[in-house]
């Protein structure tokens, strides 16, 4: 599945979204329970290394999927959660 991230006002969103509904497309699904506003992008690692693309690409992938990084983001969700009183399941 290949996922698009849009920007816009709150107001240009809404009528993207009325446009795409009107297509028809039914294999469309339109997804607010992500956390989309740290985004890396190749851009970041070609400011950084001379690469193609496709290499950057590679680059994020393996960065952002390590076990390493996993288990950071994991350790932070647990941190922030606890520091608001909930209870872990």
């Amino acid at each position: 599945m290949k996922r698009i991230v849009v920007e816009g006002t709150p107001e240009q969103i809404g009528e993207l979204m009325k446009a795409l509904i009107g297509l028809n497309v039914d294999t469309l699904k339109f997804r607010d329970d992500l956390q989309v506003e740290n985004l890396w992008s190749v851009h970041d690692v070609k400011s950084l290394y001379d690469c193609t693309d496709e290499q950057a690409m590679d680059i994020l992938h393996k960065a952002l999927t390590n076990d390493a990084t996993m288990e950071q983001i994991w350790y932070a969700i647990k941190v922030h959660a606890e520091m608001k009183g909930l209870i872990e399941k």
